[in-house]
């Protein structure tokens, strides 16, 4: 079995949560954190899904360098509303950026994504010769 790591590359963050000793902060009443990804393996490869509601396509960058598939996007509610008497207005700045390392069996070469009501799903297919079955029972003799 191949494993899809998890690398998180802001040294502020990891600061942060082993000072706190926990990944998820809140502030100013607003949840702090990068988004939720799944890693399904299948016999033909693997399918990453990360929860990004309330995204376009054009909102994400993806990026491969090596072997390490990085997910990235900055996000900025600047709706101008000309005429309004605010009496309170949230604005909402954000970004994330999450990276996997993956393993040699991904062909990195046929890698596709598509984004499909707030998930974006990445297929990371395997190469011929690791689609093999690898696993069997071996009998004692």
């Amino acid at each position: 079995m191949a494993i899809i790591r998890w690398q998180n590359r802001n040294p502020l963050s990891d600061i942060v949560s082993n000072f706190f000793d926990s990944d998820y902060h809140e502030f100013f009443g607003k949840r702090a954190c990068d988004p939720s990804a799944n890693i399904i393996e299948k016999p033909e490869g693997f399918e990453l899904e990360i929860a990004a509601p309330g995204l376009k396509k054009e909102d994400f960058k993806i990026d491969l360098d090596n072997a390490v598939l990085t997910i990235s996007t900055e996000m900025e509610d600047a709706k101008k509303e000309e005429g309004k008497n605010y009496t309170r207005k949230e604005f909402y700045y954000g970004s994330f950026s999450r990276s996997f390392t993956l393993p040699k069996s991904v062909n990195t070469d046929k890698i596709k994504a598509e984004y499909t009501n707030g998930i974006l799903k990445i297929d990371l297919p395997k190469r011929d010769e690791a689609k093999l079955e690898t696993k069997k029972e071996i009998k004692i003799s």
